[in-house]
């Protein structure tokens, strides 16, 4: 992911931390130091933050360890100011698969609200509640405290949140699947009316929230009629097969041709039909305003690259087009190049399909 730094690697899982988090650490460190006036306060608000956020970090473990037990593999983690992410590379494909892998991230802070209720009883370390804050109290009791709050939050029966997807499992037991998330994201939806109007009249956050869970469910809702309408179809029924390539030693003046002639944005990079590089849009603008319009392609291309063989499914390519935040795929049969695909043609295969079903 663009603006990420890379943390470490564990479990087999890349975990990363993006730049707008510094931020988040930053207010923090103002924070506790206009209250307590010195250093030491920063240190330790940007050390309790830090250690929130450890908690994400375990929450999002439990989706990613959950899902490996399904065969599903995690691409990486991300830490961002709201929360933290883990990429799977596909969804659980039977509900209850679903709901145990949306279950593990809750379990996992109900586990160290547990350890640390029971270290703070032992220790007799409690103090009344209502004297504690995000910024007062025992360290230890307010950490217990925000994995209290992150399992409630999280079980919200809505969008994008683990509840949302405790919800669909749940119904696709009983009703098909796409209903189910239609379902469920109607629901949270509702919630986020209701958040919505009491934001209104005590506390604006509250009207932050309606709308990333409004914007969630409308995601997911659209996601799942998506699965639905290209389920089951493999990627050589929707790819371009009318699409032109480059060699390596070609001249930029070659793609600037090509660019001109048609609608085609990026250029696989062809050696007997193997393969080697993808000339973007991008990276022929960004050569050509550093005036290299003469350079060959092979200065210009990409060497790193995602493809989808032929034989996948739509779903996969739809989903890598996503991650890869590209607009092109190349598309392979036993390591050849026998097409390309698009988001543009996936849409418009998907339009055709649904006029045919009319």
């Amino acid at each position: 992911m663009k603006w990420s730094l890379k943390i470490g690697r564990f479990a087999g899982i890349d975990v990363y931390m993006h730049v707008t988090f510094l931020l988040l650490v930053s207010w923090v460190a103002f924070l506790y130091w206009r209250q307590g006036q010195s250093v030491l306060s920063a240190v330790v608000g940007v050390t309790f933050i830090l250690a929130v956020f450890l908690c994400v970090v375990l929450h999002e473990f439990g989706h990613a360890l959950t899902a490996r037990r399904y065969g599903i593999k995690t691409r990486d983690i991300i830490l961002l100011p709201i929360g933290g992410v883990a990429r799977l590379e596909s969804l659980p494909t039977q509900p209850l698969q679903e709901l145990w892998v949306a279950l593990a991230g809750p379990a996992v802070n109900i586990v160290i609200a547990a350890a640390l209720y029971v270290w703070l009883t032992i220790t007799a370390s409690f103090e009344p509640l209502q004297t504690m804050t995000l910024t007062t109290g025992p360290f230890l009791e307010r950490i217990m405290a925000v994995n209290i709050f992150l399992v409630a939050f999280n079980m919200i029966p809505a969008f994008p949140m683990d509840g949302g997807r405790v919800l669909r499992a749940v119904l696709a037991t009983r009703i098909e699947y796409s209903r189910a998330t239609q379902i469920a994201a109607s629901i949270g939806q509702g919630i986020a009316i209701l958040f919505g109007f009491i934001g209104l009249f005590y506390n604006p956050l509250l009207l932050f929230i309606a709308f990333f869970v409004w914007i969630g469910a409308a995601q997911e809702a659209n996601l799942a009629q998506m699965r639905t309408a290209i389920g089951g179809i493999p990627v050589k029924q929707a790819m371009l097969t009318d699409f032109r390539t480059l060699h390596r030693d070609d001249r930029l003046d070659r793609a600037i041709e090509l660019t001109l002639v048609g609608s085609q944005k990026d250029f696989p990079v062809v050696d007997n039909g193997r393969i080697e590089g993808v000339l973007t849009q991008s990276d022929l603008l960004k050569s050509l305003s550093a005036g290299d319009r003469h350079v060959t392609v092979a200065s210009a291309m990409q060497n790193e690259f995602v493809t989808v063989e032929s034989l996948e499914m739509l779903e996969t390519a739809f989903a890598r087009l996503k991650d890869c935040n590209c607009h092109t795929l190349p598309v392979t049969l036993d390591g050849k190049l026998v097409g390309l695909m698009t988001m543009d043609n996936l849409g418009e295969y998907m339009r055709i399909q649904a006029a045919l079903k009319s």
